[in-house]
């Protein structure tokens, strides 16, 4: 088995509203950021795994995001798994 980490990063679709985002927005505005036109909120994860090859790791974190980390209704998601993983 090696190790590997994987980045997930999951958004919301497009056409879905994004509340956290415009809050987001609006305070950058607020406190001068009157060029920001948009934000969009979304979610980072690093996930250290044990994994016969990249490509077993691969699929497993693909897995994840379908069963768990994202909502495939509303959320989208990419990830990339490197060799290695923190201690």
């Amino acid at each position: 088995m090696a190790m590997f980490r994987a980045e997930v990063y999951v958004v919301l679709k497009p056409l879905v509203n994004d509340p956290a985002g415009l809050v987001i927005r609006d305070g950058l505005r607020h406190i001068g950021f009157h060029d920001v036109e948009g934000v969009r909120a979304g979610k980072y994860l690093t996930i250290d795994l044990e994994a016969q090859d990249r490509a077993d790791a691969e699929a497993r974190v693909g897995e994840m995001c379908q069963k768990l980390l994202a909502n495939p209704v509303i959320e989208e998601y990419r990830f990339d798994v490197t060799d290695g993983a923190s201690a």
